[in-house]
């Protein structure tokens, strides 16, 4: 079953105290500043925090080998990391995600062995960090809605097009963005829709300033614009026409990642509440003496127990999919259930973690108004509540 190993825990135990040491000191002035610590990333690439699903012929810790020949890693170790150093930061928290999920992924997943030579040893060694670039500013839940296009010239691929909300797109470090783009119609009259590879500095690739966002303030997100960028035709990612349905498997394990990040947003709420209500005296007696404090974070524990269990489940299950256990339906089920249920919580953790606090709670020298400010996109990035909803109800047969 999905409970975690010995391993696990003892990864748990060794990511936490990274968090603490090299994160947790600097995070409110990182976050007054928005700033993004490029000098973290390498640390966690020591960590071994990017390579836990790379194989190691890419400098990556994944060795497992299933009896088709394929090379396996550790989902599950992911999800801790991400829920550890979400615990402590959000945007740290999802630079993690991104830089795996969005950025090493569909390189791994649909890359020729050259452009994983090409690309995953920095990624994986926190050298440097990658982008995926899908949704754009009229086609966000409607990703099949792209007006990006690359129309082939000679031997290139000519770019044309806007992304909007892309996270470690713009980085020091950045070197590569994926891009979905159209490349032509099918006999359907839909369009096909192909990834393709984008280096950084190419010409005709631009990255416009950061957003001024209500949260992740440490997190690197921007919008780019493609006028006339041309990359090498050998930098399509996978076939040619399949880039639908290679970020539709990108999600499914993307939302688990944002599942664990949700996790670690609710449990350090859980402990905050906690150690607040027994130390913050009122009328003689510690708040958390009163009912109308201790069953709110009564309610915080249900929420972290919950949500941990729905994030393993779903880890667990892409684990044992990845070695031939599972279907991939069971996979994306799964992978919506605990993102809905894992984001709404926090979202909800937030709220009643600053009503603990009271006026304190609203104050920013206090972790909870920046973990207040850095929930509500959960609800959002990799697929909203909505279309999460949409997405179970489709799994029960239901014509949604």
């Amino acid at each position: 079953m999905f409970e975690l190993s010995q391993d696990h825990e003892d990864f748990r135990a060794a990511v936490r105290d990274f968090a603490q040491s090299e994160v947790e000191p600097y995070v409110a002035q990182w976050d007054r500043d928005h700033h993004f610590p490029t000098e973290v990333v390498p640390r966690m690439g020591e960590l071994g925090l990017f390579g836990l699903v790379v194989p190691t012929e890419y400098g990556g810790s994944a060795d497992e080998q299933t009896s088709d020949g394929r090379v396996v890693g550790d989902f599950t170790a992911l999800c801790v990391a991400i829920e550890e150093l979400g615990r402590v930061d959000q945007s740290i928290g999802i630079t993690l995600s991104a830089g795996v999920g969005l950025g090493i992924n569909p390189i791994l997943t649909y890359g020729t062995d050259e452009q994983k030579q090409t690309w995953l040893p920095d990624l994986v060694a926190g050298r440097a960090l990658a982008g995926f670039g899908l949704t754009e500013p009229d086609a966000g839940s409607d990703a099949g809605g792209t007006r990006t296009r690359a129309v082939r010239d000679g031997e290139d691929w000519v770019i044309d097009g806007a992304k909007a909300f892309i996270t470690n797109s713009g980085t020091d470090i950045t070197s590569v963005v994926t891009v979905t783009a159209r490349t032509g119609t099918g006999e359907d009259g839909r369009p096909q829709i192909s990834a393709i590879l984008v280096p950084s500095g190419t010409p005709g690739f631009t990255v416009e300033a950061p957003y001024d966002k209500l949260g992740w303030h440490i997190s690197d997100t921007h919008g780019l614009t493609f006028a006339g960028c041309r990359v090498p035709e050998a930098n399509l990612l996978g076939e040619e026409g399949r880039g639908f349905r290679q970020f539709l498997k990108t999600l499914d394990d993307g939302r688990i990642a944002i599942s664990a990040l949700a996790c670690g947003l609710t449990q350090r709420m859980l402990e905050l509440s906690t150690e607040y209500a027994k130390t913050r005296t009122a009328f003689g007696r510690p708040i958390g003496a009163n009912q109308g404090v201790s069953f709110q974070v009564a309610d915080l524990a249900l929420m972290a127990e919950t949500s941990r269990v729905l994030t393993y489940k779903a880890a667990w299950l892409k684990d044992e999919h990845d070695r031939g256990r599972r279907s991939a339906t069971e996979v994306a089920k799964a992978a919506s259930i605990a993102k809905l249920y894992t984001s709404e919580a926090a979202v909800s953790a937030t709220r009643i973690a600053t009503q603990v606090f009271g006026g304190n709670g609203f104050m920013e020298e206090y972790p909870v108004a920046r973990f207040y400010r850095d929930a509500k996109i959960l609800e959002i990035g990799e697929g909203t509540s909505e279309v999460q909803r949409m997405v179970i109800a489709r799994h029960l047969g239901l014509p949604a």
